[in-house]
């Protein structure tokens, strides 16, 4: 891991020129002042750290929040992440083309069917963090025609009829609580719900409230949505956060570098309704939102 600084070092060199007089040669010596000037990007990011919180390094002044053991945000931090170096791999094990966006990859496996993309991957990590904790019957979303999908009814053998807007469900499958039953609720979740139904069905977060796990959201189709996975605070309350994005095409879930401000990347500072550009994507204004 290394910390870079601005340094403006001042390179003196010395030209000796020679000139050749009647009197035979004779050595004047010239000094002239070359100013180079070294910019050297910071780098907050340690190549071994295997998780959110070790891989990624906080400025100086700065600390990370603190939050309850076992909460949502806890568990965002510490999200396991691939090797450092790892590439961005789509949905159908090609390379996604742009792999100078990211800082990190998380362990977030994509299904080879291509469904899960932005809004889906952060849905999934929702839903397994209620699952590991126990919480399984909170697992729920909205489609996008608004009508509410719970997995705990999934597990009970109820599905969705759909007609066009229209959803009724019905007990067509016998009771399954198996975690193999739970990713295809996960599929079926991916293919009617999205960034639109997140945007409609979730509370609205202003920029000064954010916490771990508030989705930085553009809704429609196609729309975009990140998420905030880390979150860090110096004596003055000026808060910088981490941002990490499933895609579309499906694939790996990443940590986003900051390439408008490289000086605290991948760190991102929002104001509120001001745009927010992220390698992949211009929001137009900081709209944020949060699970329940």
């Amino acid at each position: 891991m290394k910390k870079g600084v601005f340094v403006c070092v001042v390179i003196v060199a010395a030209v000796l020129l020679f000139r050749i007089t009647s009197n035979g040669k004779h050595l004047t010596n010239h000094v002239k002042g070359v100013v180079k000037n070294i910019v050297s990007i910071p780098d907050y990011i340690h190549e071994e750290g295997d998780s959110i919180s070790t891989r990624v390094v906080v400025p100086k002044g700065y600390q990370r929040t603190k939050y309850v053991k076992g909460s949502f945000q806890e568990y965002l931090r510490n999200y396991k992440l691939k090797k450092h170096g790892s590439p961005i791999i789509n949905y159908d094990n090609t390379q996604y083309f742009a792999q100078h966006w990211h800082d990190a990859i998380l362990e977030v496996p994509v299904p080879s069917n291509g469904l899960q993309q932005c809004a889906d991957a952060l849905m999934r990590m929702r839903a397994e963090y209620l699952w590991d904790a126990n919480r399984k019957d909170e697992v729920g979303f909205n489609f996008t025609s608004g009508h509410y999908c719970s997995w705990k009814k999934y597990a009970e053998g109820f599905r969705p009829k759909i007609k066009g807007n229209k959803v009724t469900f019905h007990k067509t499958a016998s009771p399954n609580t198996s975690k193999s039953n739970f990713y295809k609720y996960l599929n079926l979740i991916y293919t009617y719900a999205g960034t639109l139904s997140l945007h409609t069905e979730l509370p609205k977060v202003k920029v000064k409230d954010l916490t771990i796990g508030d989705m930085l959201v553009k809704p429609g189709s196609p729309g975009h949505i990140e998420m905030i996975v880390d979150e860090i605070v110096n004596d003055q309350g000026d808060k910088l956060f981490l941002l990490a994005q499933g895609n579309t095409p499906a694939q790996n879930v990443c940590l986003l570098k900051n390439f408008e401000d490289t000086s605290i990347s991948p760190w991102y500072r929002f104001v509120e309704n001001e745009a927010v550009y992220t390698p992949s994507y211009h929001f137009e204004k900081a709209l944020f939102i949060r699970f329940k």
